[in-house]
């Protein structure tokens, strides 16, 4: 290397030569075998754990369908986010029954996936004196299915498909609500399938007067849009977690339309169960 300096200088004494390092000693030889060992010993127990964990799995063959396992979110997601995350796991529920003067009457409502078995939790008003209860899934997969449980003071139900999609998504299931939580309603409202909508929780515990049947309590009151064909469908918070299943809205005339205050069962009540002759709230 150059080295530059002043004119005048005294030139500096000359640098001794570095002393070659020595690698082949019988210390440095000494640590790599030590290495080597060790590295060897890792490295046969990680087979001995493979072997040992396929000795245990048996000789059987288990077939299974994919299930997705989502779980919620550390920090709170966009509604955008909350829709990509919670729409495979809503289906459309398309019902036919007959009136009173025996005329076939088509219903629709929504359901959400509430179990890796397939279960999906909706209000019982959309599928109760069904004759005939179709699913369709979020990838297009229609299959038949039939009650599974009744809860008619919550005005919640149960149903069983008989056949799972390709892939199943169930939601994730909990969390509470406070008033002003931001909250996504997903569902099929007038026929406009997996469509979304946002507010906040608007009131807690609030009470459904029901015509016939007893009242509902302890309800969440919310203000992000729904109408017929939502019933049945999830509300959610901003971690992607159902905290209700959604189950009427108000509305002072016959319409039977949203001006801004919707309710729906908290997912704790909800996942109560039960048996029994259930009651249509508005929705």
């Amino acid at each position: 290397m150059t080295v530059l300096r002043t004119e005048g200088a005294e030139t500096p004494e000359p640098v001794p030569e570095e002393t070659k390092r020595r690698w082949n000693t019988p210390e440095l030889r000494k640590k790599l075998s030590k290495r080597l060992f060790i590295g060897a010993v890792v490295a046969w127990a990680v087979v001995i754990t493979v072997l040992v964990g396929v000795r245990d799995g048996g000789d059987e063959e288990v077939t299974a369908a994919p299930v997705v396992s989502p779980s919620a979110s550390a920090g709170p997601l966009t509604v955008a986010e909350v829709y990509q995350a919670l729409a495979p796991s809503v289906v459309l529920i398309e019902t036919t029954g007959h009136d009173s003067a025996n005329k076939l009457e088509a219903g629709t409502g929504t359901g959400v996936i509430a179990n890796a078995d397939g279960t999906v939790l909706t209000a019982l008003h959309v599928v109760d004196g069904a004759e005939s209860i179709r699913l369709t899934y979020a990838d297009g997969t229609k299959a038949a299915a039939a009650i599974a449980s009744k809860t008619p003071e919550q005005d919640i139900a149960t149903i069983t498909p008989e056949k799972l999609p390709e892939t199943l998504v169930p939601a994730v299931l909990g969390g509470g609500a406070g008033i002003g939580d931001d909250v996504v309603a997903i569902g099929n409202p007038l026929g406009l399938t997996w469509s979304t909508s946002s507010g906040v929780v608007s009131g807690l515990e609030r009470t459904l007067n029901r015509e016939n049947g007893a009242d509902i309590e302890g309800l969440i009151q919310f203000d992000a849009a729904v109408n017929p064909g939502n019933s049945g469908g999830p509300l959610i918070n901003d971690r992607g977690q159902v905290i209700g299943v959604v189950v009427a809205l108000a509305n002072p005339t016959d319409a039977g339309t949203f001006i801004g205050i919707g309710f729906a069962v908290p997912i704790g009540a909800a996942l109560g169960g039960g048996e029994g002759d259930g009651q249509a709230p508005p929705l």
